[in-house]
């Protein structure tokens, strides 16, 4: 379980595919305080840390995951929103975050606002998720508030603290996201698919 706050940017620095398996090595400000067998979310996808050698440590990505999310998208050098699993009894700052990607989404707009951005993102909604104003969404991992939910768009506004300390400061139009919509609104869209 991931609250959605994003703890350090990592950089990949080395990539292997085994099979259909992909091995994604990190550099980061937080290996030091990771465990092997431990998860992290990397830009919204839990994955187990597998191994740890100095600054650096690596996690493994099944097919699944690289067919769902931007992982298989990485590259050296890219740089990854890393949050490690909440500690019970810890603050909630963001909102229940999984670490299982919904889908992606593309950025179709990016605005700057006199000291903020808006992002926009265009998803496909034959996977049904939906989003509504004021709601919760996770992008690459950031949890963040909906403004102008629209069928299949929404858009985030970003402070100047989370534009600066997140991958939102790289991103562009046409990038590939990560989304995991609202946990709770997944719930009550299927009761409501069950009861109908």
């Amino acid at each position: 379980m991931f609250t959605g706050i994003i703890e350090d940017l990592g950089v990949v620095t080395n990539l292997e595919t085994e099979k259909d398996n992909l091995h994604i090595t990190i550099k980061s400000n937080i290996t030091g305080e990771l465990k092997i067998d431990q998860s992290v979310s990397h830009n919204g996808v839990c994955l187990t840390v597998v191994d740890i050698n100095a600054e650096e440590y690596t996690v493994t990505a099944i097919n699944e995951t690289l067919q769902k999310s931007n992982i298989g998208d990485l590259q050296i050098e890219s740089i990854v929103n890393l949050e490690r699993a909440m500690k019970l009894g810890d603050r909630l700052d963001g909102h229940i975050v999984q670490g299982h990607v919904d889908q992606t989404a593309t950025c179709i707009s990016v605005e700057s606002e006199n000291g903020s951005w808006v992002f926009t993102f265009e998803y496909d909604t034959s996977l049904s998720n939906i989003t509504i104003e004021k709601g919760s969404i996770t992008v690459n991992g950031v949890s963040l508030t909906v403004v102008n939910s629209k069928p299949n768009q929404f858009s985030v506004a970003i402070i100047p603290y989370t534009y600066e300390h997140t991958s939102f400061k790289d991103m562009k139009v046409s990038d590939i996201v990560n989304l995991e919509f609202d946990v709770v609104g997944k719930y009550v869209k299927r009761l409501f698919e069950m009861n109908n």
